[in-house]
């Protein structure tokens, strides 16, 4: 008996948005980019003709929900895994009952949820069988498959990513719910608010699980009239999701991805934006000395020389941060970036100190000049070492003389902020201080 049979034998006790579950792929909502009518994804599942498959996305967007379809519509016998919990015997034993099917002309469906927490020896075990096609894998994961699942895998598999639902796909699925009186809600007399039932769309970050949870929460905890009607209104639907979820793995991809969006949007120079992707990262539980220290970063790598204060200015609030700790550290942070995105920027640091890198890395070591070596104590004082050496200061600041052998030039100040008007002090230094012939 698989995960969906079980389902069946108990669906009253079950939360609504697993009832709610599709049973066919014209009652699934969502993921038009694959599951169009032209898509190849919806070709293959209506001709029962379907490979391998990985679905990856966020929680709530419909990949079990795929595989219930599947399981209804697919004349193979269809197998429920979960990474979690199987071991490489349960993969074993079930792809052993795969080849027994398979000399009686049936075709296996594996479907294994969290597939990325299979260990690399028990994906492996999955590959000979993929390869031959003797079972049909479907993976379904919230990390990135390229990151955690085996590449042998993935190269014999159909990779597809769904999103989060949409507003109008969530609006649909809760008023499904609500019509539905075999599977939902529709043996209540309930009287929503439309402003509620957007209000759960746009609050849910596109997972159909959450709205669809906090809808049955608000009905059977709301109390009747005396008509028997449960007036769900728009103060119910903020009472049921009082949290708004933000999918954000602080190890996986989106961790990394709203990182690079808040450090683009301060590079860019849009506070408005960064502030958004700051506050994305804080109220998802982000340590708050991570964004700090990203911050750190831009300051030197970004504005460098432009406004050298802003790297000052990123460094005391790293250290804010790490005494002050959350919530008031969200307003440290948000000073800080304010003040990098509304700075000059300038990189010239950054790609000067790159280049010298990578000399060292290609390049022959040069040998110190002579002039410029440290002159040694005693007898060996005797040697030339650092004897031609001129002193700046006994020249009034600034002496034309010879630090390298070879001349090449890794700093190309920007005339951008501070900068500029360093590089325009410098200028009008060295023109005093040189002599004229």
């Amino acid at each position: 008996m698989d995960l969906f049979e079980q389902e069946e034998e108990k669906r009253e006790d079950l939360p609504l948005a697993v009832r709610m579950r599709p049973e066919k792929l014209a009652e699934f909502v969502g993921q038009e980019h694959l599951l169009g009518k032209d898509k190849i994804l919806h070709r293959n599942i209506e001709a029962d003709r379907l490979t391998s498959l990985i679905i990856w996305g966020p929680p709530g967007t419909g990949k079990t929900s795929l595989g219930q379809v599947i399981s209804n519509g697919t004349g193979a016998k269809f197998v429920y895994l979960n990474g979690s919990f199987c071991s490489s015997n349960d993969i074993k034993k079930e792809i052993f009952n795969a080849s027994i099917r398979a000399k009686a002309g049936q075709r296996t469906v594996l479907f294994i949820d969290e597939i990325h927490r299979l260990n690399r020896l028990q994906q492996d075990v999955l590959i000979p069988d993929t390869e031959t096609s003797r079972i049909i894998l479907i993976g379904a994961t919230t990390y990135n498959p390229f990151f955690y699942i085996n590449p042998a895998l993935i190269s014999r598999s159909l990779v597809c990513e769904f999103k989060p639902l949409s507003e109008d796909n969530l609006c649909e699925l809760l008023k499904r719910a609500l019509a539905d009186k075999k599977k939902g809600l529709g043996g209540h007399k309930v009287q929503m608010e439309q402003e509620a039932v957007k209000f759960l769309a746009q609050n849910s970050s596109g997972d159909a699980r959450r709205a669809l949870g906090s809808l049955e929460l608000g009905v059977l905890t709301t109390a009747k009239d005396k008509k028997g009607v449960i007036a769900f209104s728009l103060d119910v639907a903020k009472q049921t999701l009082q949290l708004k979820p933000a999918f954000y793995d602080r190890k996986g991809d989106y961790h990394y991805d709203v990182i690079s969006a808040f450090i683009k949007s301060v590079r860019g120079s849009d506070a408005d934006a960064s502030l958004y992707w700051l506050a994305r990262m804080l109220y998802s539980g982000e340590d708050p000395r991570f964004v700090a220290r990203r911050l750190v970063i831009l300051a030197s790598e970004d504005i460098g020389l432009a406004d050298p204060f802003a790297l000052v200015l990123a460094s005391s609030c790293f250290r804010a941060v790490e005494f002050v700790g959350m919530p008031e550290a969200k307003i440290i942070l948000s000073e800080a970036t304010i003040y990098l995105c509304q700075a000059p920027k300038s990189n010239s640091s950054y790609q000067a100190i790159a280049q010298a890198w990578e000399d060292i890395e290609k390049a022959s070591i040069e040998e110190v000049p002579l002039h410029l070596k440290n002159p040694l104590q005693g007898q060996a004082k005797k040697t030339s070492r650092g004897k031609d050496y001129k002193y700046p200061h006994n020249f009034g600041g600034y002496v034309e003389q010879k630090y390298r052998r070879e001349k090449k030039k890794y700093y190309f100040p920007k005339d951008i902020g501070r900068e500029g008007k360093m590089l325009k002090n410098k200028e009008e230094f060295k023109k005093k201080l040189t002599p004229k012939p």
